[in-house]
């Protein structure tokens, strides 16, 4: 008779990825199926070890054409012999969003069924909630249950030959991404919000107070397919096609370039004691992305098409002005002009102890931002691909 248990990730100990390794890990595991809506690489790279001491008898049943199951995720799949079969629903309308896994050997058998996806958040960081299961193959309804339940997944093939699909190698999955049916997890887009802010003040609610992990953010290119579009954490130089100003096309879309780390007392401005000095500014420091020079990286990369000169009081440092777009918590307060101040002495001790040489002064929006509830939050930078750009910060 099966065992049943609760797995709440976050607001209970335990996580959907242990549970994940735990069954991956069954002595002489026979076979292995996940079912789920979404995934993300760094999802598939927290259990990969696992899936690729079993690769021969493990399956995915993934859904695409969603804007979020990626190329980087298929592929990296595919490296590890996992077979991916992919799930289009053909609309956008209608989701494939099971998530189930299932595992078993000749003794033993688990289930996992909640509310989980493949992602790095799905299995750490976000409140999900799942059945596990422990199930007895020598129980009429316990092996009842599993063989259904794998029989249905195994069957959906034969039933919609058109809509599931098996993905042979990375060039099939390469012509899914074509297709517009995989995402690339390099160019993270968001549309501009369009909430705004109610009248009276904002809640001064902190984050909640649940173990997080990151995911460290590295530099390089993505598949190298998109258009007009900043890679995410690579920058390049965006311009419209001539096709599109000819149409008048506007893009509305802003591109992920950087995420901070916990975000601090001296980001925000916000001194609680003497050893903590509130500048006005903040530094662009590295964040997530640790590859990166981050003296040269902002300056050179992310903020490079917008007009610099030279600052009159100090010939050491370059200003300039951009517009920003600044969403907290979710509500829109609008563009502002702000400024940008970067320091081109190479020969300073700062520049020597590789530290950050750009900032940005919160000059209007730091009444904003200048809150103790946004302390341990994330910053994430957006910009578009308009000429100058205009770029988006988002504190969430």
């Amino acid at each position: 008779m099966a065992k049943i248990e609760l797995l709440m990730q976050a607001f209970e100990t335990g996580s959907h990825a242990d549970a994940l390794r735990k069954m991956l890990s069954l002595p002489e595991l026979e076979r292995f199926v996940a079912s789920v809506a979404f995934v993300r690489e760094e999802g598939v790279n927290a259990i990969a070890e696992e899936l690729e001491a079993n690769a021969n008898i493990c399956a995915f049943f993934v859904g695409i054409r969603n804007d979020i199951t990626s190329i980087q995720a298929v592929k990296r799949l595919l490296d590890l012999n996992v077979k991916v079969f992919a799930v289009d629903t053909a609309s956008r309308s209608t989701l494939f969003h099971p998530k189930m896994y299932l595992a078993a050997n000749s003794t033993a058998a688990m289930a996992v069924i909640g509310s989980a996806n493949v992602t790095f958040s799905g299995l750490h960081n976000n409140v999900e909630a799942s059945t596990v299961l422990h199930l007895d193959p020598a129980d009429f309804d316990d092996a009842k249950f599993f063989k259904e339940t794998l029989a249905v997944l195994d069957g959906l093939s034969k039933r919609f030959p058109d809509h599931v699909f098996l993905v042979e190698n990375a060039e099939a999955a390469e012509k899914l991404f074509e297709q517009g049916r995989l995402s690339d997890e390099a160019i993270v887009t968001k549309n501009p919000p369009r909430a705004s802010v109610r009248k009276g003040e904002r809640d001064d609610l902190s984050p909640i107070d649940l173990p997080r992990r990151y995911v460290e953010r590295r530099s390089g290119e993505g598949v190298g397919k998109a258009k007009n579009a900043v890679p995410m954490i690579k920058a390049t130089k965006v311009k419209k096609t001539k096709k599109d100003r000819e149409a008048g096309i506007q893009t509305v879309d802003f591109v992920l370039v950087w995420e901070s780390k916990p975000l601090s007392e001296r980001d925000l401005n916000v001194p609680s004691g003497k050893n903590t000095h509130a500048t006005g500014s903040m530094l662009w420091k590295k964040g997530l992305a640790e590859e990166i020079d981050q003296r040269h990286y902002f300056r050179d990369e992310i903020f490079n098409e917008i007009e610099w000169e030279k600052d009159a009081r100090n010939s050491n440092y370059e200003v300039a002005e951009a517009d920003f777009v600044l969403v907290i918590k979710g509500l829109n307060y609008g563009m502002h002009r702000l400024v940008l101040k970067h320091k081109t002495d190479t020969e300073s001790e700062s520049y020597k102890q590789r530290n950050s040489m750009t900032s940005i002064r919160w000059g209007s929006v730091s009444a904003f931002v200048k809150k103790r509830d946004l302390l341990g939050r994330t910053m994430s930078l957006y910009r578009n691909s308009e000429l100058p750009p205009k770029f988006l910060i988002e504190i969430d």
